[in-house]
């Protein structure tokens, strides 16, 4: 199965340029100009990662992305692509993963990709296996107790 990318930027020659290359690499890419077109295309497709500029209607309009991105049950990975490092933490605390700052190598866009994809995805399952393991303590503690008081 392939793994889906949405690419929010409103320069085509960025989104044509990372879709050629995201795509050589195994990837379905699917592209939004803006982050309104982003949020749509959020609600009605799934996808493993979303990928924005900040920088597009508006000075902050990639964290409309970002917070449409959360809101969704099937919780892609984010990450903020910018020509702009200087945002501070600020786009950490409103939910993006990581930074990706352009231009950027082929290369080191795809290796930090695929590492914030694995990093995701080991964090989702760990968050799905936290309340089985609750559950688990509690049971434990509840047998535990019964022990004690037959003992």
């Amino acid at each position: 199965m392939k793994r889906r990318i949405l690419l929010v930027d409103d320069e085509l020659a960025i989104l044509l340029t990372l879709r050629a290359i995201l795509e050589m690499n195994g990837f379905e890419v699917e592209t939004a100009a803006s982050a309104h077109e982003a949020v749509g295309k959020l609600a009605d497709a799934t996808f493993h990662m979303v990928i924005t500029d900040m920088r597009m209607e508006t000075e902050t309009a990639g964290y409309e992305v970002i917070r449409s991105a959360k809101q969704q049950k099937y919780d892609p990975a984010v990450a903020i692509l910018t020509a702009y490092p200087s945002l501070g933490s600020d786009w950490k605390s409103r939910g993006a993963e990581s930074m990706l700052v352009k231009p950027m190598n082929a290369n080191d866009l795809l290796r930090q990709i695929e590492a914030l994809l694995v990093q995701h995805e080991d964090h989702k399952q760990m968050k799905a296996q936290a309340p089985v393991r609750a559950a688990s303590a509690a049971k434990n503690s509840s047998t535990s107790a019964r022990a004690k008081r037959v003992g």
